[in-house]
């Protein structure tokens, strides 16, 4: 019996190294690796050439604009959070970006639990196909009337636009959720009903711990959105102490130039902040995938 498995497990071990190599070799797609590569360039260039004119002084600007700075200057940055009153404009941005997240996810997921479960019914139905067709608006045909009624109601200041962020992501946001509700098995929420949990309930401790991915998903796309707008933000707000950092940023354009080096400073500036919470929503996309995938 010995000598069989001293056989039986070199044996084993070879087979193995065959076929975890020949996976390997049929994983490799050298085609999709060069398309990929080619798509990174077009994230990196840009990402680059920002790099490099924040770190110029404007006499270093001539040519293509991809050469190197002679002389590495820091100076952009600080004339940039002098500029733009960074920190206030900063906090703003955030209160803003922050609270309609927060809002839109509370609810927008809502919203969606009601039609998902009901969209046998011709009312819940209806309303679904009702929100969807929002997204075929276009916003400066609404602009006017919704700068009008946010000054009669009191509105044009960052509440309105959280409420403002929220309400115009839902058509979007109901098509996301709406999809991943629909297939949560629906014995779930049955089998907490018979230990007594009321729809609430079962909506806060059954279906909205399984939304996950979703949420992350959701909050990525507003956050994004709340952070990097100029529109709405131009046109609600009417205290200029509570201009947004795209908002601050128009400074840097007057009428006969730019001052490209500041500009592409307070860019970058305005840019950290939104890459941290994205790789940090990132990975946990990714984790709820894989608890999802594992149930």
């Amino acid at each position: 019996m010995t000598a069989t498995r001293s056989l039986t497990v070199p044996a084993t071990r070879t087979r193995r190294r065959r076929r975890a190599t020949g996976d390997d070799t049929r994983k490799v797609n050298w085609w999709l690796t060069a398309v990929v590569a080619v798509l990174s360039l077009t994230v990196l260039i840009p990402l680059y050439f920002a790099v490099v004119t924040a770190l110029k002084t404007p006499d270093q600007l001539a040519g293509t604009g991809f050469e190197l700075p002679t002389a590495v200057t820091f100076e952009n940055f600080v004339n940039a959070w002098n500029l733009t009153e960074f920190p206030r404009t900063l906090m703003n941005t955030a209160v803003i970006a922050v609270g309609a997240v927060v809002l839109t996810l509370l609810t927008n997921s809502m919203v969606s639990y009601a039609i998902a479960r009901n969209m046998h019914k011709k009312f819940f139905k209806g309303v679904y196909f009702y929100v969807l067709t929002a997204l075929f608006v276009p916003f400066p045909i609404i602009m006017l009337p919704v700068v009008q009624e946010t000054a009669f109601l009191g509105i044009d200041n960052q509440v309105g636009l959280i409420l403002l962020y929220t309400v115009y992501g839902l058509s979007l946001n109901v098509f996301i959720y709406t999809a991943f509700i629909r297939s949560i098995p629906i014995e779930l929420e049955e089998a907490a009903r018979t230990d007594g949990a009321s729809t609430w309930r079962v909506f806060w401790q059954v279906i909205f711990p399984l939304l996950g991915p979703m949420n992350a998903t959701v909050g990525i796309l507003t956050c994004v959105w709340a952070w990097n707008d100029f529109l709405l933000p131009l046109v609600i707000l009417s205290d200029p102490n509570a201009r947004t950092l795209p908002l601050a940023q128009y400074v840097f354009q007057g009428q006969f130039n730019t001052d490209y080096t500041t500009a592409f400073a307070s860019y970058l500036m305005a840019m950290a902040p939104l890459l941290l919470v994205y790789v940090f929503a990132q990975r946990w996309v990714i984790s709820g995938v894989m608890r999802g995938s594992i149930k």
